[in-house]
């Protein structure tokens, strides 16, 4: 045992690095160690050789082993000084500043809704922000006692005393956009249509000015089968999740029919948004088949083209995303607001990379 103590003890002591630290290790005290050999051996003694024998041993393994630990801390203070000696830092030398500008997190989102879709076929379409009555109303089917073309909830356009030509509104949604593509490009069509929408409301989830994207996809074999994976395969990539379960409720819109309200599977554990599971639902879309009302307004024959829209608000997705709690704050202002929740400038979204990285 004074042999294997020494031989041991001189080997660990002149040890260059934990790799041949460890080979000593596996040598001495490993399952097939020496010492753990000797060790299998106590159950051939005699008692007597045993109670000899077995504390010499226990008392060589224990010596090893804090020869060992001891020998793999000195290893590890000196590579800790080494890397100390290198990797040195001025500090009186200028701090790196942060770049001043940031990507506001709704120019962020457009983009990642625009990559995903974009991935899916559909080009980009804009449009006025100043419409006439027509396309932001009569064309999409929406009859003159509607609540929407009210002026307490509808922005309209200063005329002069006894001009009686149809008014001009901030445009409620951008769903004008879709009838001056189809207007422009007539079928089969796939785009969305993202950009600034105007209503008379204020509070901590409305604000007077917004952003919406929608799309709308004609063909002549087009179903709410179509739509319902474009929905779920958008929502999957936005969230970047594996899997989301949509529930399509009936509703009413006046430029779709049938209308569906799309909600998806949720949790808010600890206050936080999980897309995809628990047992609540949240409601983020309005879609449905489009009238034929609407597909003759943009100039393209119902009988022949049917097709899909739905509309998302892109300042309440980007709420739920990054976890900001107010609306009105997209649009205070505020630098210090700016920068926490900004993204740098030169990292655009891309499905491939990563939309939010």
């Amino acid at each position: 045992m004074t042999d294997l103590r020494e031989k041991y003890l001189g080997l660990i002591a002149n040890a260059g690095d934990e790799a041949a630290l460890e080979d000593l290790r596996v040598q001495a005290v490993g399952k097939k160690g020496e010492i753990s050999l000797q060790m299998r051996e106590l159950g051939k003694m005699t008692p007597e050789e045993r109670q000899a024998a077995g504390p010499k041993l226990n008392a060589l393994k224990n010596e090893i082993n804090s020869a060992l630990a001891a020998k793999k801390e000195a290893l590890a203070d000196a590579a800790l000084d080494e890397r100390l000696r290198t990797e040195w830092l001025d500090v009186t030398l200028p701090s790196r500043q942060r770049p001043a500008g940031t990507i506001h997190p709704i120019s962020q989102v457009t983009d990642e809704v625009t990559a995903i879709f974009a991935d899916m076929g559909f080009s980009v379409a804009e449009g006025p922000q100043i419409e006439s009555d027509w396309y932001n109303f009569d064309a999409l089917n929406i009859p003159g006692h509607h609540p929407a073309r009210a002026e307490m909830d509808t922005f309209y356009t200063h005329r002069a005393k006894g001009d009686d030509r149809p008014p001009h509104v901030l445009r409620t949604h951008t769903s004008p956009v879709q009838i001056r593509s189809m207007e422009a490009n007539g079928a089969p069509i796939r785009v969305i249509c993202p950009g600034r929408v105007y209503r008379a409301d204020y509070d901590q989830t409305h604000t007077p000015m917004f952003h919406q994207v929608e799309g709308l996809a004609l063909d002549k074999d087009i179903s709410m089968a179509n739509l319902k994976w474009v929905l779920e395969e958008f929502v999957k990539a936005f969230f970047e999740v594996d899997d989301v379960e949509l529930r399509f409720r009936a509703s009413h819109f006046p430029f779709t029919e049938p209308s569906a309200e799309v909600d998806i599977r949720c949790s808010w554990e600890g206050g936080t948004l999980k897309v995809g599971e628990g047992d609540d639902w949240l409601e983020i879309l309005g879609s449905g088949m489009v009238h034929p009302k609407v597909i003759a307004a943009g100039g393209i024959d119902p009988d022949v083209y049917q097709g899909f829209a739905f509309g998302v608000g892109i300042d309440r997705i980007a709420m739920l995303k990054y976890g900001i709690p107010d609306l009105r704050a997209f649009f205070d202002s505020d630098l210090r607001w700016l920068r926490h929740y900004g993204f740098a400038s030169l990292e655009q979204p891309n499905l491939a990379g990563g939309l939010s990285r």
